[in-house]
């Protein structure tokens, strides 16, 4: 069954890197160095369990990198390569101490949630995604939070789940595979709800990783090939995650991060405010009546 997962999770990284890679060069240009130190930090810390695309979408805005619309895609295509890597770790460390019924389920459900996001986020109002964006970094700030108070469920010690849980579990990574599209990391969501049914929270790692990667894998050649995104960005996203995720799984595997949390909590949630107010004003200026000299334009 772990040979059945890592077969296709690795063909998919590495039809998305080639993809990724192919099309950097034809939009010319060297990977940009502040997305390889942005996605050496965040893929470092992803695999330590905080999490990427708050801190990356924070630091999109902050910086004003990416316009709001495409920040999601953004993340997605850069972060997901090292996402695949991680996934292919924590499979072989510690995927066959997982149920595969509950391991299968998931990813297939995550990523099936994330084709059907792809072409929703595409087709959205900016005004649309920057509210996603917003809730998505409010809950992220939350769990973070929940997590630094030691109010975040510990989890349990379980492998495996009732059957009406794992059901509930699928159809949860299915919806959370929708959100990825968005820019709502899966990986909160899922740590707090399989913890809040039993699970050993260690274990949530490889569904985690490899939901993300494979997700991200097959979402990301539709978004590369609409050719809206900063591709020597996305690279050098990608470039900067590969060795940061290798030296946090094998070399420093854990450390203290509380810290580190809250300051990344004041980030998120400065992020949150100003993307809410931009979806606030978007929307206001949505619902205004067209003058009739817009009608005869439309």
């Amino acid at each position: 069954m772990l040979i059945a997962l890592l077969i296709p999770l690795t063909l998919a990284g590495i039809i998305c890197m080639g993809v990724l890679t192919r099309e950097t060069i034809r939009q010319g240009g060297a990977p940009k160095l502040e997305g390889a130190i942005l996605g050496a930090v965040v893929s470092f810390f992803d695999t330590l369990g905080i999490g990427s695309f708050a801190p990356t979408a924070a630091w999109f805005k902050f910086r004003k990198l990416v316009p709001d619309r495409l920040i999601p895609q953004t993340m997605l295509v850069g972060l997901t390569p090292p996402s695949v890597l991680q996934g292919i770790i924590y499979l072989l460390l510690l995927g066959v101490m997982v149920d595969p019924i509950l391991l299968v389920g998931c990813i297939l459900a995550c990523v099936m949630g994330g084709l059907l996001g792809a072409p929703l986020v595409a087709k959205s109002k900016v005004w649309v995604v920057q509210s996603v964006v917003a809730i998505g970094l409010l809950v992220a700030a939350g769990a973070y939070t929940l997590t630094n108070l030691h109010l975040m469920p510990g989890g349990g010690t379980a492998n495996s789940l009732p059957m009406g849980l794992t059901i509930l579990a699928v159809v949860a990574s299915f919806g959370f595979g929708v959100l990825l599209n968005f820019g709502v990391g899966n990986y909160a969501p899922t740590l707090v709800l399989l913890s809040l049914m039993g699970m050993d929270p260690r274990l949530c790692f490889p569904i985690m990783a490899a939901s993300a990667g494979l997700m991200g894998s097959a979402a990301s050649v539709r978004h590369i090939r609409m050719g809206q995104m900063d591709l020597r960005l996305v690279m050098g996203i990608t470039l900067g995650g590969f060795p940061a995720v290798l030296i946090a799984a094998f070399i420093v595997k854990e450390m203290p991060v509380e810290m580190l949390r809250w300051l990344v909590i004041v980030v998120v949630l400065y992020a949150a405010a100003v993307m809410a107010r931009s979806a606030w004003v978007g929307r206001k200026g949505d619902l205004t009546p067209m003058t009739p000299e817009a009608a005869v334009a439309e």
